[in-house]
């Protein structure tokens, strides 16, 4: 999840400097998306891990 988020950001950078606002802020944006919910994920992956087996 970490990864595409940061291959968006790289297309952002790219599309910032050849002057492509509209697709860079587009990529920006969902590049967000991909850090917010892949940090959520991890969060509750470490916690359900914690828990001892039934």
């Amino acid at each position: 999840m970490i990864s595409w988020a940061i291959t968006f950001f790289v297309i952002a950078l790219i599309a910032a400097v050849l002057g492509f606002s509209g697709i860079a802020g587009t990529a920006v944006h969902i590049a967000w998306i991909l850090v917010v919910v892949g940090v959520v994920l991890a969060i509750v992956f470490a916690v359900m891990g914690r828990r001892p087996p039934v």
